[in-house]
């Protein structure tokens, strides 16, 4: 489904643009996801919109298929740090979670509430692991879910089209960085 409409207040959710992920999966795709979420958090900055930054510190809890366990050994110094094109500013809020979903024990919800946030708009790495474990729980939560496509990325090329194809229709409108900063201009 295409961007209908933007709510009076949205509020633009990157998930995990932090130092030790997007250097572990530096090729184009994501070089060209980190563009398009900065371009959107510039644009929603601009008109006043809430941007949350959401970094990862946590790993899968138990054992995994993949050898993942949550006693796994720390994560290098500056891992979790959010990359510097993302321009961080004192106006953005951070969300520190442990877990796939940016709403899971993180007090997202609260913070996207009390902002009287009723559309998330989604962006950053993984599509198929933090993005679309958070838009399922913005969904499971009752907010309007807007997945901006061009602006996540996963290094499972077949993982990423999986979800932008088959699970986020179900879970909200997906649309280009384009067409949200369109939207973002013509409503505000």
């Amino acid at each position: 489904m295409a961007l209908t409409t933007l709510d009076p207040t949205a509020a633009l959710v990157v998930i995990d643009l932090q130092k030790g992920i997007v250097s572990a999966h530096a090729d184009p795709a994501t070089t060209a996801a980190v563009a398009q979420a900065t371009r959107l958090a510039d644009e929603f900055r601009r008109h006043d919109l809430p941007v949350v930054l959401v970094n990862v510190t946590g790993r899968a809890p138990g054992r995994t298929d993949t050898g993942g366990s949550a006693s796994g050994g720390a994560m290098p110094a500056g891992w979790a740090d959010l990359i510097e094109e993302l321009d961080a500013r004192p106006t953005d809020h951070l969300i520190t979670k442990r877990r796939r979903s940016a709403f899971h024990d993180t007090g997202l919800d609260t913070l996207l509430r009390d902002l009287g946030v009723t559309q998330v708009v989604l962006a950053g790495i993984s599509t198929s692991s933090g993005v679309e474990s958070t838009a399922r729980s913005a969904s499971d939560h009752g907010y309007h879910v807007v997945l901006a496509t061009d602006a996540m990325s996963d290094p499972a090329v077949d993982a990423h089209r999986h979800s932008v194809e088959r699970v986020f229709p179900k879970l909200g409108e997906t649309a280009t960085t384009a067409e949200v900063v369109t939207m973002v201009e013509a409503t505000r």
